[in-house]
């Protein structure tokens, strides 16, 4: 899909219909049956494992045990142990429970005959792994899955020679959860491209009326839409307002106590909206401009912020080179931002199973210098980012006021490229321009 003009070429959210819940099931299980044939086992190769235990108990299930296992899975059952064992390239698939699920896992575990962690015990000592990974983690939530339990749980099937042969897996759970499957990524340009409608939408007469509606209404709107089509947000929508009287609010502050939060006519209105679907999460960033009577388009400098914004998505996007950190890419697009004079600030995170995913962080709006730990992490083909930045420049038509445009695209890098999935925001919306029929 090429570059989208989403404020002149923007579609109804009606136009958009949602699958049935079983509809949606066989696709994921469909994508999950490839991943498990396809990409786990490259992952393990690649970490150096040849084993992975995953355990989980119901209501605490581990981060990555919804990614693993089938739908209609809802959660644990009781304790719920799943072994992946890879021998000559090919992988075993188990679990140590009562029922397996047929094409994903085999159960290996009769209560009658054997205890549970007795049954773990006598599967591994069979298979006799050198290196088992299992999620204990400093480095991510995602990789540290494992309750002190659990780890005493296995401490007491594997006995101390298989015990000494375990390490965190942190590195395996982050390979797994953030490649993406080629079916994933055609999915993932409509999620987006509906994200980008539900913008359209309520950044629009239809739903803004200046002088009364705030930025309440507008958040909790969006919120309601998204449940509307069949999904679920995986945050509160938020939308925000700069204008020649309203100073920005602070990064990492929703609101400021005593500000106006109805939209008025030459306002500058930004949001931050995502849901999920099919597994996966979007998280956009757009902006609007609210026109004053007699206006057909926005200041010339509001314009100019958003081709400056775009020309700091161009420079991240060019410092994203397979193998490079996080903190590496953070480094060169700052330092190229400011050699053309741009004041940047980049903040972009990996985005697929989880909304803040697994995978290199791209600074953070209160660290700039570069972030320990996931920040080393570097970048793999096939995995999703949300591309979110700020550029903070002054509007002539408002005194030379500074404001900070801020934006955020969900993205693709594969081929050693960064795609922008359902394009890009590259002019204002214009709310006080009816919505194209």
């Amino acid at each position: 899909m090429t570059e989208i003009d989403f404020a002149l070429g923007s579609r109804y959210t009606e136009k958009y219909n949602t699958l049935s819940l079983r509809k949606r099931a066989e696709i994921q299980n469909n994508w999950l049956k490839e991943r498990l044939d396809k990409v786990l086992p490259e992952i393990m190769t690649r970490e150096g494992f040849d084993m992975w235990i995953v355990t989980s108990r119901e209501s605490n299930e581990d981060p990555t045990y919804f990614s693993l296992t089938p739908e209609p899975t809802l959660y644990a059952k009781r304790r719920t142990i799943l072994l992946f064992h890879l021998k000559n390239g090919e992988l075993e698939r188990l679990t140590v429970s009562k029922s397996g699920s047929p094409g994903f896992y085999k159960a290996v575990w009769d209560p009658k005959k054997e205890k549970q962690h007795v049954c773990l015990g006598r599967i591994v000592r069979e298979r006799d792994p050198e290196s088992i990974g299992i999620n204990t983690s400093q480095m991510t939530q995602y990789s540290d899955g494992l309750t002190h339990s659990d780890y005493i749980y296995l401490e007491k099937a594997l006995g101390k020679e298989y015990m000494a042969r375990t390490k965190g897996a942190w590195r395996l759970t982050c390979g797994w959860l953030e490649r993406r499957i080629l079916p994933e990524v055609m999915a993932y340009e409509s999620l987006v491209e509906i994200t980008h409608a539900i913008i359209a939408e309520a950044f629009s007469s239809r739903i803004i009326t200046p002088g009364i509606t705030t930025v309440d209404d507008v958040a909790w709107w969006m919120r309601q839409k998204i449940r509307d089509l069949g999904f679920l947000a995986w945050f509160q929508p938020s939308i925000d307002l700069q204008a020649e009287d309203v100073d920005m609010i602070p990064m990492g502050r929703s609101k400021i106590e005593g500000e106006r939060r109805t939209i008025m006519p030459g306002d500058l209105i930004h949001c931050d909206v995502g849901f999920r679907y099919l597994g996966l999460h979007t998280d956009v960033q757009q902006n609007a401009y609210v026109l004053k009577p007699g206006e057909i388009n926005a200041p010339e400098g509001l314009k100019k912020a958003i081709t400056l914004g775009n020309r700091l998505q161009d420079i991240h996007a060019e410092s994203m080179i397979t193998g490079r950190t996080g903190n590496e890419i953070l480094k060169a697009a700052r330092e190229k931002a400011k050699t053309e004079g741009i004041k940047a600030s980049i903040y972009t995170h990996p985005i697929g199973f989880h909304g803040h995913a697994a995978g290199p962080i791209i600074g953070l709006w209160d660290n700039q210098r570069g972030v320990p730990g996931m920040g080393d992490y570097e970048l793999f083909n096939d995995t999703c980012y949300s591309i979110e930045l700020n550029v903070r420049c002054g509007i002539p038509e408002w005194g030379g006021k500074q404001i900070r445009m801020s934006l955020e695209q969900d993205a693709v890098f594969t081929k050693g490229k960064l795609r922008f999935l359902a394009g890009r925001q590259k002019k204002l919306h214009l709310v006080g321009s009816p919505l194209p029929t």
